[in-house]
């Protein structure tokens, strides 16, 4: 989903690492009738590389945003029956193959990266640098928004927030300050968080480590869309979903989801056996390999030309084997 882009889907930017993504895709989509699954569709730019690199392959492609859904699907129409769009959010994988008729996939691609189409359409309220309703969905029927969670969680739930999910080394003083202006006046808007949030760091501290809501806004979000809920979910899923050959690659742009990506990928790709055993069985051995060394990055020519890749994390586990 992590596009550098503002409007229709011709204008739309390279994708974050397209290039590489595909080279580690692609030989796992070579067979006629493969089938990889992007289950951050966004508005489609990781799906048009792999439909145009891999001929023999048909996308599944998943989202829970109908807007981002619909740019998708006219930007692809030119494929026709080798790419479908469905509604949903990515943890009901399971679900959605089985409505398909669909057992085993060849490859999968996660990017949890926020789109540009979330980023930059202002009545999201995703974005700390414009004024926008404290919402932060992405998608609109879910009845949580942030305005909420800012004006009704109780100040140590808003702490564990602050402290989990954004890694909020200020989170004491930032909670302190929202609770005592929610008695004024209830947040609705992102300015005026924004503000509180500044006021609470201090002069210091303002000065590196990016934008000082950057992480109090991160945490709101991941709180708003059960996001980490749904990468726990969803990860198994797609291990599980995976013919022998079949490839997951998965984009992370925070420590959270990155460690979460890395521990089941390194699990996934060691044996189980004790470790006095003299041989491994085959039942014990890893169903999986790792086809990254640790996190791969863009280079910084990617970086220079769309910096919200400057965050962006790549694994890639290749199934080998399955469990007896």
């Amino acid at each position: 989903m992590g596009e550098a882009i503002t409007t229709p889907a011709a204008q739309i930017h390279v994708p974050v690492m397209r290039d590489r993504i595909i080279d580690l895709l692609s030989p796992a989509l070579a067979a006629p009738g493969s089938i990889h699954v992007d289950g951050t569709l966004g508005m489609g730019g990781h799906t048009e590389a792999v439909l145009e690199a891999c001929p023999n392959s048909r996308v599944i492609g998943i989202d829970r945003d109908p807007s981002a859904l619909a740019i998708a699907s006219e930007r692809l129409a030119r494929f026709g029956e080798r790419f479908t769009p469905v509604e949903a959010v990515y943890d009901e994988l399971p679900e959605v193959l089985e409505g398909l008729g669909i057992r085993r996939i060849q490859s999968m691609l996660l990017d949890l990266g926020l789109s540009s189409l979330q980023i930059d359409r202002r009545e999201r309220g995703f974005a700390y640098s414009v004024d926008a309703p404290l919402d932060m969905r992405m998608d609109g029927k879910q009845p949580l928004t942030a305005a909420e969670v800012v004006n009704t969680y109780e100040p140590r739930d808003l702490l564990r927030i602050l402290r989990v999910y954004g890694e909020e080394r200020f989170a004491d003083r930032i909670v302190r300050r929202i609770v005592a202006e929610r008695e004024i006046e209830p947040f609705d808007r992102s300015a005026r968080l924004v503000q509180v949030i500044s006021d609470s760091i201090p002069m210091a501290a303002r000065k590196t480590g990016g934008h000082p809501a950057k992480r109090t806004f991160q945490a709101l979000r991941i709180e708003v869309n059960a996001e980490l809920d749904a990468l726990e979910g969803v990860l198994p899923a797609a291990m599980d979903a995976l013919d022998i050959g079949g490839r997951l690659a998965v984009l992370a742009y925070h420590s959270l989801e990155d460690r979460m990506v890395k521990n089941l990928f390194r699990n996934g790709s060691s044996d189980t056996a004790p470790r006095n055993l003299p041989v491994v069985p085959e039942s014990m051995q890893p169903q999986f390999k790792l086809l990254t060394r640790g996190a791969e990055k863009p280079d910084a020519e990617e970086v220079e030309t769309n910096p919200r890749a400057a965050s962006a994390r790549l694994r890639v586990a290749e199934r080998i084997r399955r469990a007896a």
